[in-house]
């Protein structure tokens, strides 16, 4: 419970990495506020059993992300109802391929606007009240095209470039009021969506998931394994220690190896 009495706001928590960081979180005795889309009563029983299960005090609320006064709600949301906010966990993002001439103005614009400038929202309204408490932990999950490009992703690459730079602009900005702004830079997540993916793969290719596994590994990371949505979570739970207390401005890799080759 070494997050007892702190309060964490993650953005897209509803499900996959987001809510892997959540119930990290919560099991270090954190309150938690979730946020992403989904069906209503699937999240509010999900918010049940995270109380339940761990002790804490979750709450919920549907903020469209794309929209900077509804981020900014969010964070007042998250402090009117659990009494104020220690950690947020900017996370919600969404992806769009296609190559540069053809790619769609408004999936840029909303890629841009969810994986990019909520960010910058949710750390602009979060930020004074950790200055006014001495603390606070912000953690941007970028991504490994945080650091490098992959072909048809060019909203999403650009998007978790600019993460990363908001992350060490945030960091210096407040490297001396207690707190700290760390990107995490995930490779590829065992996620529900990409366990889909995965299915998917195998029934268009006549294979089986493993072998599409393999496939998908190979194309980018020399650790031919998945990270989980709980690693990811563990991680946010190390940035948030006390161990982790000079550690900021930092992107950190997660990717079995992807941007080290």
């Amino acid at each position: 419970m070494g997050l007892k009495n702190k309060v964490a706001l993650v953005t897209g928590s509803t499900s996959g990495i987001g809510l892997g960081i959540a119930r990290a979180l919560a099991a270090e005795g954190a309150s938690v506020m979730l946020n992403g889309f989904g069906d209503a009563g699937e999240i509010e029983a999900l918010r049940v059993s995270l109380e339940k299960e761990f002790s804490v005090k979750v709450a919920y609320y549907d903020a469209d992300l794309s929209k900077p006064d509804q981020v900014a709600g969010l964070v007042q949301k998250t402090q009117d109802k659990l009494g104020g906010i220690d950690i947020l966990v900017n996370n919600a993002g969404i992806q769009f391929t296609a190559p540069v001439e053809e790619f769609p103005e408004a999936k840029w614009d909303a890629i841009i606007a969810i994986n990019l400038s909520a960010v910058f929202h949710g750390m602009k309204a979060a930020i004074p009240a950790m200055k006014k408490n001495k603390w606070g932990r912000i953690i941007n999950i970028a991504s490994a095209h945080g650091l490098v490009a992959s072909p048809h992703k060019v909203a999403y690459v650009a998007a978790k470039h600019g993460v990363v730079g908001a992350t060490k602009v945030a960091a210096v900005e407040t490297a001396n009021d207690g707190i700290t702004v760390n990107a995490i830079c995930p490779g590829w997540v065992l996620t529900p969506l990409v366990q889909k993916q995965l299915e998917d793969r195998a029934k268009e290719a006549g294979t089986d998931v493993d072998t599409e596994k393999k496939k998908m590994l190979q194309e980018t990371q020399p650790m031919l394994k998945f990270s989980t949505p709980e690693e990811i979570g563990a991680l946010v739970v190390f940035l948030c220690s006390d161990g982790a207390a000079t550690m900021t401005g930092a992107p950190i890799s997660i990717d079995g190896g992807w941007v080290a080759h």
